[in-house]
């Protein structure tokens, strides 16, 4: 039960972070769930272990990283996109 609950809350954090850019990760839900793993490995690097932590993130972190994740994928789409 605690792997689903670290999923639901990765896609979560990964949605939120697409959702407050206006930018959409591809891949869906999975897509999400990933932004939301790799954002909170990011977060953790930059900013440490801090805050209030809900099914193993650390959500201000882990948050900002997947802010910083989406923005950085948006970009780059955006530049591939462009060029075609």
């Amino acid at each position: 039960m605690g792997f689903i609950w670290t999923l639901f809350i990765g896609g979560i954090i990964g949605w939120l972070a697409g959702l407050l850019l206006g930018s959409d990760i591809p891949g869906g839900i999975i897509g999400n769930m990933i932004a939301g793993f790799i954002g909170a490995w990011l977060g953790s690097l930059l900013l440490g272990t801090w805050g209030p932590v809900i099914g193993g993130f650390y959500i201000i972190p882990a948050f900002i990283g997947a802010i910083i994740l989406v923005l950085v994928v948006g970009l780059i789409l955006r530049s591939v996109r462009h060029r075609t």
